[in-house]
């Protein structure tokens, strides 16, 4: 076998073990991408025009937060903010309008007091996937509610379903969602009914 025929094989050889690599790789990322993200890696491939393009985009989604100050609350702000909950469900009652959207201003309050930028709707949306993607069609929903309904008014149920939407939202990032280190939340469906039967009793069903 001559020295050009060697060279050839190994060459070969060596780009046939990067390809593999490079393909191993890119398939650990969007499984790690597809945990991460859970309902929003779905959202985002629909949205991008490739699977590829969609891995980049959470990929640079992922870079952005860990480049934040991204930090838990106190106990006092925590309270602090429990209680301003606690008078807008009461509030429901009488002028639900008005409370769906104090919900609304109180959740970016809460945001901004936990480190996330504020400056528009939708990079709320974006940077709120990182950890609290279980919870992010929920926001979508209320947030939709509350904007369709200065438009056209929504019923009280629709109003209500916004409430407790808002309020799921707001327990996940209340007690920091996936930023606890676990990584864990519940199931949105199950959480949702459970949030609504809860409410039930609190005036916001």
């Amino acid at each position: 076998m001559s020295t050009l025929v060697v060279i050839i094989i190994v060459i070969v050889a060596v780009a046939a073990v990067v390809l593999i690599a490079l393909l191993v790789r890119r398939e650990s990322q969007r499984r790690h991408l597809r945990e991460k993200f859970g309902p929003e890696y779905e959202r985002a491939v629909q949205e991008n025009e490739s699977p590829r393009e969609a891995d980049r985009e959470l990929a640079s989604r992922e870079k952005r937060i860990a480049g934040l100050d991204i930090k838990p609350l106190s106990p006092e702000i925590r309270e602090q903010y429990t209680r301003q909950w606690a008078m807008i469900q009461a509030q429901f009652v009488d002028r639900p309008a008005p409370a769906v959207a104090e919900a609304d201003r109180v959740l970016v309050a809460l945001m901004a007091e936990r480190g996330y930028p504020t400056e528009g709707y939708e990079q709320q949306l974006s940077d709120l996937s990182v950890h609290h993607s279980r919870t992010l069609e929920h926001y979508r929903a209320a947030h939709e509610t509350m904007q369709s309904h200065e438009e056209s008014e929504k019923s009280t149920e629709d109003l209500r379903d916004a409430m407790v939407r808002y309020r799921t939202v707001f327990e996940d990032l209340l007690n920091e969602g996936a930023d606890n280190g676990h990584d864990k939340h519940p199931s949105d469906e199950n959480h949702h009914d459970r949030k609504a039967r809860t409410d039930a009793s609190n005036g916001t069903s």
